[in-house]
């Protein structure tokens, strides 16, 4: 079994939006419909000459259905309104995975799906995160840490003034106007050196927290694959990065149709650096830059928008927060005047509504768009992503 994956580096991979607009320049096709079929096995495709192709969740399948196109049938593993974490395969799918022609998965997401693929016997298998080289990092809720993102990444925060004042913050030669409250930037050891990687503009950033040691649970925004972030598709300027590497799986399964699977990825391309500028514009003049989510989902979407993101829990939803860690949060909302606690269409808004009510804040939605359902803002992910941008000028109150 071949799995496709590319060299991983101690960086944050260089995905900027000048590399994703010289990616969607290429000619593109109209996209056709591509048949989707839930919670089966993998499979054959229909007789016709499509592609068989498995998703272990929605945005894998959402990849699969937008790169392949016409050319793929897509089986999803997940069924609609499962949390993708606690997926369990039945032993007809574990048996019709082998008859895939590739498959898409993030591994350490969902075990069972790890262990089937092993049996699998599959040739062309994507595993995703690799495309992207390395995830933010966390030490169980360390904070955002050492960006150094020099001059490449054109995330308009190097002399952009977002008019967030939250206190002494200071970012060296980024102007991104946020103090979080005395902090001091200057040699930030959390581990994230993205030198000229990552260009987001935020010059010599340098998050050192003095007597802060944030060794508790859900005070995120780095993580290692692994026990890491595995949310990609939350940075839309990553998905696209992803969304070449499945074309790349999907042209060396079916060689013939590779030209159209790199005009499709983009495309896709294409219309993720629109959502990602709408993002950037939408979330520029705000009045704090803290989210309280239910678990540590939006690691990618807090990193490449310059939010803190405070989670209840960790990166596994169902973790309980120790009273350590809510009574910080109580802290964490007074400090930063966070009005909104967010929680999860697919998990229980229990800890996020007990945070509320103890606190008088209000609730709502943030998607990780792991799936979509009835409850879902929206049928696909630039729907969901776009309500979700929505719920964030609301709760940061931006003027936009």
């Amino acid at each position: 079994m071949a799995v496709m994956t590319n060299a991983r580096s101690p960086r944050r991979p260089r995905i900027t939006r000048s590399a994703v607009a010289t990616s969607a320049a290429l000619s593109v096709l109209a996209l056709g419909a591509c048949g989707t079929d839930d919670n089966g096995g993998g499979g054959a495709g229909d007789g016709d000459g499509t592609l068989a192709v498995t998703a272990s969740f929605y945005p894998m399948a959402f990849l699969a259905e937008r790169v392949g196109g016409d050319h793929v049938d897509v089986t999803t593993l997940t069924s609609p309104g499962v949390d993708p974490h606690d997926l369990e395969l039945s032993p007809r799918q574990v048996g019709a995975l082998g008859e895939s022609d590739a498959i898409l998965y993030i591994a350490g997401l969902q075990p069972a799906v790890d262990d089937a693929i092993e049996q699998s016997g599959v040739e062309h298998v994507a595993e995703v995160m690799s495309f992207v080289s390395t995830t933010p990092e966390t030490e169980d809720g360390a904070d955002q840490g050492d960006e150094d993102h020099a001059d490449e990444d054109d995330h308009g925060h190097g002399d952009d003034d977002h008019g967030h004042d939250h206190g002494g913050e200071d970012h060296a030669e980024d102007d991104h106007g946020h103090d979080h409250g005395g902090e001091d930037h200057a040699e930030d050891d959390h581990g994230h050196d993205h030198a000229d990687e990552d260009d987001h503009g935020h010059g010599d950033e340098d998050h050192d927290h003095g007597d802060d040691d944030h060794g508790h649970d859900g005070h995120h925004h780095d993580h290692d694959h692994g026990d890491g972030d595995p949310h990609l598709w939350l940075d839309p300027l990553t998905f696209a990065v992803a969304a070449d590497g499945v074309a790349d799986t999907l042209a060396e399964a079916d060689p013939d149709n590779a030209e159209d699977y790199r005009k499709n990825a983009a495309d896709l391309a294409d219309e993720l650096r629109v959502l990602d500028e709408e993002f950037e514009e939408g979330l520029a003049n705000r009045e704090t830059d803290t989210i309280i989510t239910t678990h540590a989902a939006f690691g990618y979407l807090a990193e490449r928008y310059g939010l803190r993101e405070e989670a209840i829990a960790g990166l596994d939803p169902e973790s309980e927060p120790s009273g350590a860690r809510m009574r910080e949060l109580h802290d964490v909302a007074e400090r930063d005047e966070v009005s909104t606690v967010f929680f999860e269409v697919l998990a229980s808004d229990a800890m996020a509504a007990t945070l509320a009510e103890d606190l008088g804040l209000e609730t709502d939605v943030l998607d990780p768009v792991e799936g979509i359902t009835d409850a879902s803002r929206g049928d696909d992910y630039f729907a969901v992503m776009r309500a979700n941008l929505e719920a964030l000028q609301k709760a940061l109150r931006t003027d936009a």
